[in-house]
């Protein structure tokens, strides 16, 4: 099966080489990523400038994707959550990272994942109720000729770990 883009992945950090200090920074920030620069210094045990240095060249190798509130979307009256599997048609293989980009840019979407398998994507969305769902794999899927197939499963209950991983 071929992938949605061809060559390096991208945010590729398999050649990024992590010390101990980013180690102790990484897991703090998975903790909680509104640590203060002074407070995550002190944990890691350098100075705070060395620290904000430390973080941003991190950033910038793409080892920290990102900093982002985690919102429940239970809170915007998004009370259905499911996962759902997309198997693309063979012939739309060549465009697969055109499916990945406007199913990223859909407001219920969450997140997207390329699998390997039988599926091609899992989708994670949240929705207002199973009409909302439903329409959504009805018009933005199913409809879509370059989909084969999908799969919906509904999530009861989302636990996150609580502590950095």
């Amino acid at each position: 099966m071929q992938g949605p883009s061809r060559g390096a992945r991208p945010n590729d950090v398999r050649g990024v080489r992590l010390d101990e200090i980013d180690h102790v920074l990484l897991a703090q920030l998975t903790r909680d990523a509104r640590t203060p620069n002074n407070a995550l210094a002190e944990m890691a045990g350098i100075a705070p400038s060395t620290c904000l240095a430390r973080v941003r060249a991190l950033v910038e190798k793409g080892v920290i994707r990102g900093f982002h509130a985690d919102i429940d979307p239970a809170a915007l009256g998004r009370d259905l959550e499911a996962m759902i599997s997309v198997r693309l048609r063979a012939d739309a293989r060549p465009h697969m990272a055109q499916f990945a980009e406007r199913m990223s840019a859909t407001p219920e979407v969450l997140d997207v994942y390329f699998i390997a398998g039988a599926d091609d994507y899992l989708l994670h969305v949240a929705m207002r109720d199973t009409g909302a769902l439903r329409d959504f794999v009805l018009d933005h899927l199913s409809a879509r000729p370059e989909v084969a197939a999908t799969e919906t499963i509904l999530i009861f209950e989302h636990i996150r770990p609580r502590s950095g991983r």
